[in-house]
C-alpha cells in the first residue's frame, strides 16, 4: 500500500541520516586537513556524493520494491553471491559495527560529563610491515562502560521490550532539534560580533599521504555522519506517485542535512578557535558550553546521550532481523533462525549481534570502529552503482518509475567515489580494513556450502514427494 507523500519521504530522509557523528567528528576532519574550509568543504563535497548515491537507490527503490534493499538489487543484478555477501556483512560488520561505532559515541559524550571515562588503561604500540608509523591500541576506561550499555540494549530486546514507535519519532526530533538549537543559537552569537569562522591553525603533524588520500581520509567521518541515506531505496514503494516524489525526497532531504551539517560546523569554527576544535574529543558540547555555560552544555549533552542510547536500542530491534531471515532462509549459522519461545523474539540473533558489537567496542576507538564501518559498507555502495549501471543494460525493460539524473556520470561519480574512499581506508588504515576485508571473503565459502546443503535438502524433499 502506497501512502508517504513528499513530506513524509524527505522527513524519513532525515531522520534515517541524521546520526551523532555531527557532533563529534569535526575535530578528526580538522586534524587530517588542518584548515576550516577544507572541512567545510570536504562536508559539501560528501554531500554531494551522497546526492549521487540516493538518486541510485531511489531508482533501483523504484524499480525493484522488495523488502530486502542491496541483498536484492546486488543478488538480481550481479549474482546471488554478491547478494549473499551484503547479507553476510550487514550481519558480521555492518549491524555490530554502527551499533559499537554508536555506543563509543556516547561515551565521548559522557566523557564531557566525566572526563575519567578517557582515562587510558594501557597503551599497546604495534608495529606493522611497510609501515614507518606503529599502530595504536588503546583501552580506555569507558570501553567496559560501553559493554555495560550494549548489554544492557542486548538485554532490552531479547525480553522484547520494545521502543514505541513515537518514541523514536521524538529521538529522531531530538536529534534534529539539537543540531537547530546549535544553529540558531551560533548564527545569533554571529550576529552579534563581526568575526567569522576562526582561521587560526594548530600545530598538525603533515600527513604521510598525499593531497588527495588525506582528501578521502577526510570524507570518512563525513560519510559516517551522512550514513542512512541509502535507505531510502527500501521505501520506494510504499511512496504515492514515486516517480517524482522519490527523487524530489531525495534532493530535498538530502539537501537539507547537507546545508544543516555544513552550518553547523560553520558555527564550531566561529564559537571555537581552530586549535580547540582539534583537541576536543567532544565539539558540540565544547561549542554549548562557550555559547551558554557549562550547566547548558551539560543538559545538551544529556540529550544527545538519550538520542545515541535510543539508537542503539532501535538498532538492535531491527538489526538482529537479518541474521535471523538468512539462517531461516539457509543462508546464515543456524542458530541465529531460534525463536525465544518465551519472549517470542531471535534470542539467538539477538545476543550474536551483542557479542560481535561487544568485542568491537573493546578493541576499538571511536575513530577506529567508524572507519571499520565505513569500509565495508561503501565497498557495497560502489557495487551498488554497478548495479544500476548492469540492470540498465541486462533489463532494459524493466519498469523504472524514476530514473537516476544525469546517468550515467552521477553514477559513475558515486561509484568511482564509494571504490576511491575504501581502498583508500585500506591503504592508510590497513588492519582494521584487512580485518574487514577478510571477514567479507570469509562469507564466500559459506556461501557455497550453504548453497549446496540447500540444494541437497530440495534433491532430498524432491525424491521424497516423487
Amino acid at each position: 500500500m502506497r501512502g508517504l507523500g513528499l513530506g513524509a519521504a524527505t522527513a524519513v530522509v532525515i531522520g534515517l541520516m541524521i546520526g551523532q557523528a555531527v557532533f563529534l567528528v569535526a575535530s578528526d576532519m580538522s586534524r587530517e586537513v588542518g584548515s576550516v574550509w577544507k572541512v567545510l568543504a570536504a562536508w559539501i563535497v560528501g554531500g554531494v556524493i551522497v546526492l549521487f548515491g540516493a538518486l541510485c537507490y531511489a531508482e533501483l527503490g523504484a524499480a525493484i520494491p522488495q523488502a530486502g534493499g542491496d541483498y536484492i538489487y546486488l543478488g538480481r543484478a550481479i549474482g546471488p553471491l554478491w547478494g549473499f555477501l551484503f547479507g553476510w556483512t550487514t550481519s558480521m560488520i555492518m549491524v555490530p559495527g554502527s551499533a559499537a561505532v554508536i555506543a563509543a559515541g556516547l561515551f565521548r559524550f559522557v566523557g564531557f560529563l566525566a572526563p575519567s571515562v578517557n582515562t587510558p588503561i594501557f597503551v599497546w604500540n604495534l608495529h606493522i610491515p611497510f609501515h614507518s608509523q606503529p599502530y595504536t591500541f588503546t583501552f580506555a576506561a569507558g570501553q567496559p562502560l560501553a559493554v555495560g550499555v550494549v548489554g544492557f540494549a542486548t538485554a532490552l530486546n531479547y525480553l522484547g521490550v520494545r521502543t514505541v514507535g513515537r518514541f523514536q519519532v521524538f529521538l529522531t526530533a531530538l536529534k534534529a532539534a539539537i543540531i537547530i538549537a546549535i544553529v540558531i543559537l551560533g548564527v545569533t552569537a554571529a550576529g552579534s560580533s563581526a568575526k567569522g569562522p576562526t582561521t587560526g591553525t594548530a600545530f598538525i603533524p603533515s600527513s604521510a599521504h598525499g593531497a588527495i588520500a588525506t582528501f578521502l581520509t577526510t570524507l570518512v567521518p563525513v560519510m559516517a555522519a551522512f550514513n542512512g541515506f541509502q535507505s531510502l531505496g527500501k521505501v520506494g514503494g510504499e511512496l504515492l506517485n514515486p516517480e517524482q516524489n522519490l527523487p524530489r525526497a531525495a534532493i530535498l532531504g538530502t539537501s537539507l542535512v547537507i546545508a544543516l551539517y555544513v552550518v553547523i560546523n560553520w558555527v564550531y569554527f566561529h564559537i571555537l578557535n581552530f586549535s580547540q576544535v582539534v583537541q576536543s574529543q567532544h565539539v558540540a558540547s565544547d561549542a554549548v558550553a562557550r555559547l551558554l555555560g557549562n550547566r547548558g552544555a551539560e543538559y545538551f549533552t544529556v540529550a544527545m546521550i538519550v538520542s545515541a542510547f535510543g539508537s542503539l536500542h532501535a538498532g538492535f530491534l531491527v538489526g538482529p532481523r537479518v541474521p535471523y531471515a538468512m539462517a531461516r532462509d539457509g543462508n546464515f549459522f543456524g542458530f541465529a533462525k531460534r525463536i525465544q519461545p518465551r519472549f517470542r523474539t531471535p534470542g539467538n540473533a539477538v545476543v550474536f549481534q551483542g557479542c560481535v558489537t561487544s568485542a568491537l567496542v573493546l578493541t576499538g576507538t571511536y575513530q577506529e570502529l567508524y572507519s571499520y564501518e565505513i569500509f565495508a559498507i561503501w565497498v557495497f555502495m560502489g557495487l551498488t552503482a554497478v548495479a544500476v549501471i548492469r540492470l540498465r543494460s541486462t533489463e532494459p525493460q524493466l519498469p523504472r518509475p524514476f530514473r537516476v539524473w544525469g546517468y550515467p556520470w552521477t553514477t559513475i561519480v558515486f561509484g568511482v567515489a564509494a571504490f576511491a574512499i575504501s581502498i583508500n581506508l585500506w591503504l592508510v588504515r590497513p588492519i582494521r580494513s584487512s580485518v574487514g576485508l577478510a571477514i567479507v571473503l570469509l562469507g564466500v565459502p559459506f556461501f557455497y556450502r550453504w548453497r549446496k546443503r540447500s540444494s541437497v535438502a530440495f534433491g532430498l524433499s524432491h525424491d521424497i514427494r516423487g
